[in-house]
């Protein structure tokens, strides 16, 4: 074959895949549901051990209807402890709904599906694949966490579940990430969404079935639910970054910015706000981690401070501007979180709660090496390589 039909044949297949993801986009995309401000009481997990104890305990003792979406439910010990207690509560005639990702959990056995449902639970796959957006449908993940219990209690945020969120997985080590309960009258909101994910999925629709959404009182803090389907993200992040005068802290476990979002921060650093990016050190996506080092040098030269989590993986999604908002959940700082996958992010506006997550993230912070920019100059030839490839293939990584 000659090498014009090769570069004849990659110029098609390029083309094709822009079609394909663009197209898909409009066709395949939920609207993003708009909540207004709510009352809320949160309590912030970083400890996968003491979030499942809570999650798992809340399951435990449900009465009337138990709602949950994952991205990843994997095929190990902690899984089917999970999957059991789900069955258990069917069995208890508490209705029980689990919706998961068709990728993200792809190794749960069809055998296990079929017997989740023959025991009474409604299980579901959230974003199957699709013709002809093959490869649309194959990128764009439903990469929300959600629960809601008996329409009082909520979670939301980067937990999946699986052994490595409990620090179990001896390659990833000590797991680091954050999760939010919920009380109060943004369940609300938590409940619709998951239900307008489980429409998508089945095409059964209960959001208009009043005992989803029994009365709640009001919450300590003022927060707001945002649900993304890669449109509205970005603006999201721009506007928490510009509001920021004094500081500004990022924690992700995908470090991939936007054109938009680099001259943001950028800019932030030019007005003399301080910027603090805290990244893990070990990476559990080779190709993602490189591409963080695209962005790095310049960040580093304009007086950014970056730090990298070493006991273990950082998966935690949080961006704080000054004491005035605060964002946690489950969207990273990439272009798949901003593009094209569906999450859904919790803003917070109370100073006082909004201290509690800085003074978790700081605590973490300063356990971290700050990365320089001679760290950066350093690295060897193959990691260059795979950062330069990483970069080109960045909108789906």
């Amino acid at each position: 074959m000659s090498g014009m039909v090769v570069i004849l044949l990659f110029i098609i297949f390029i083309a094709w895949l822009a079609i394909d993801l663009g197209v898909g986009k409009k066709v395949f995309s939920q609207a993003e549901n708009t909540f207004p401000k709510r009352s809320a009481s949160l309590f912030l997990f970083a400890d996968g051990n003491v979030l499942y104890k809570d999650l798992f305990h809340e399951i435990e003792n449900a009465s009337s209807f138990i709602h949950l979406s994952f991205y990843i439910v994997q095929n190990d010990e902690v899984s089917q402890d999970f999957l059991d207690l789900l069955v258990q509560k069917a069995q208890q005639n508490i209705e029980v709904r689990l919706l998961v990702d068709r990728v993200g959990s792809y190794k749960i056995k069809k055998n296990k599906i079929a017997f989740l449902k023959k025991q009474g639970v409604h299980f579901a796959y959230s974003r199957t694949l699709r013709w002809p957006y093959l490869f649309y449908t194959l990128n764009a993940r439903n990469h929300r966490k959600m629960a809601v219990i008996d329409g009082k209690v909520g979670y939301i945020g980067g937990f999946n579940i699986g052994r490595e969120y409990l620090g179990l997985d001896a390659k990833l080590g000590v797991w680091k990430d954050y999760h939010l309960r919920m009380e109060g009258e943004g369940i609300q909101d938590l409940q619709m969404q998951l239900l307008s994910d489980w429409y998508a999925a089945t095409g059964l629709d209960l959001r208009k079935m009043e005992r989803y959404f029994p009365p709640t009182s009001e919450g300590d803090y003022v927060i707001q639910l945002q649900s993304t389907e890669g449109f509205s993200l970005e603006e999201s992040f721009l506007s928490i970054i510009n509001q920021a005068n004094r500081e500004l802290y990022i924690g992700t476990p995908y470090f991939i910015p936007s054109e938009p979002l680099m001259n943001a921060l950028l800019q932030a650093r030019a007005r003399g706000v301080q910027v603090h990016i805290l990244i893990p050190m070990r990476a559990d996506q080779p190709l993602v981690h490189h591409a963080a080092f695209a962005y790095l040098p310049t960040l580093l030269q304009a007086g950014c401070m970056i730090y990298q989590y070493y006991y273990g993986f950082y998966h935690a999604k949080v961006l704080i501007a000054d004491n005035v908002i605060c964002d946690v959940g489950t969207a990273n700082f990439d272009k798949r979180s901003l593009f094209l996958n569906a999450e859904i992010n919790c803003l917070i506006y109370d100073a006082t709660y909004i201290e509690e997550v800085k003074n978790s993230f700081k605590a973490c912070m300063g356990e971290c090496p700050v990365l320089s920019l001679e760290d950066v100059k350093n690295r060897t030839w193959s990691e260059k390589l795979k950062q330069g490839f990483a970069t080109f293939i960045s909108p789906l990584l």
